[in-house]
């Protein structure tokens, strides 16, 4: 076990990129020192990291590490413990509109016949379900909606109904509403879970797309990094109740994930380029399952897609 001065010095060890904002952009999140306790356990401390504007950074590590903690954060549901948070210059607060947010995608009951367009919708329509944008009128509701269809191309399935659509195409839908209110910054939670391995590369693709023509940030939390690896620019890894940035590179290696676990942690990456984390199973929370003589999934790799 480390002595404090040694765990020290590995925390500085792998948050060396944590004030960096890629290409100089301006940071629209800053985090200071930050630690959210939930009762009396601490899920994390030291957050210190910027997120630049345009920004496509992919939030990963292992199950209950608090990796959606950080979007109640930023979406003002959750107050840090300790340090300073801030979203556009400001504490984070409910309802910005400066922020587009996807939560995690719920099976959907296929006999719900609510049409695609008219789910998307929801997120301006104030008589249904969502908070009506002030002195828009109906011709410019549909305009946004189809706007918003158009970009995530959801308009082929836009008068169908949203039970009978498949997971990758809800998850578009999903997107489409986050995009109503012209945001800068997306928050998406596990928009590739339950999805197969072409959808996964396809919504990954979409969203980076999305983001780029928009100049959107992004912070998308997943479980798997390789679907993202072509698209990230930067890793933010919550593990073992800290955080560390950087490009992916430079975080998913065997000497920063040791340190962070204070564990053997070995990184390879297959002939796919696609990372695999091996580790030691009683130093590992992992809930998943797995062969005990294989590589830990690890929040990192989807080792069962492997051929």
């Amino acid at each position: 076990m480390k002595n404090a001065q040694e765990a020290h010095e590995a925390q500085q060890h792998i948050c060396f990129d944590s004030e960096r904002v890629s290409d100089s952009r301006t940071a629209i999140i800053t985090a200071h020192e930050v630690a959210v306790r939930l009762g009396n356990r601490t899920i994390w401390r030291g957050g210190t990291f910027n997120i630049g504007s345009g920004e496509f950074v992919t939030i990963v590590g292992p199950n209950g590490a608090g990796k959606s903690t950080l979007l109640r954060l930023l979406l003002g549901l959750l107050l840090p413990s300790e340090g300073r948070i801030e979203v556009f210059g400001q504490a984070p607060r409910r309802g910005n509109s400066l922020i587009g947010y996807v939560p995690q995608r719920r099976t959907l009951d296929p006999d719900l016949m609510v049409r695609a367009r008219d789910f998307v919708a929801m997120g301006i329509d104030g008589h249904k379900w969502g908070i009506p944008l002030p002195f828009v009128s109906k011709q410019h509701h549909r305009t946004l909606v189809q706007e918003v269809l158009d970009a995530v191309g959801a308009t082929a399935y836009a008068d169908r109904a949203i039970g009978r659509l498949s997971g990758g195409e809800q998850q578009r839908l999903l997107l489409a509403q986050a995009l109503l209110g012209q945001p800068r910054l997306l928050l998406l939670d596990e928009p590739l879970a339950s999805l197969d391995l072409r959808n996964q590369h396809a919504i990954a693709q979409l969203v980076a797309r999305v983001a780029r023509e928009r100049k959107i940030a992004v912070l998308l939390v997943s479980h798997d990094v390789n679907p993202l690896l072509p698209f990230t620019e930067r890793v933010l890894y919550v593990a073992q109740g800290q955080i560390a940035i950087g490009k992916p590179d430079e975080i998913i290696t065997s000497e920063h994930l040791t340190h962070m676990y204070d564990a053997p942690i070995e990184v390879m990456r297959d002939s796919r380029g696609r990372v695999l984390v091996f580790g030691l199973e009683s130093t590992i929370p992992e809930s998943g399952g797995r062969d005990k003589s294989g590589p830990y999934r690890l929040a990192i790799n989807r080792v069962d897609s492997v051929d």
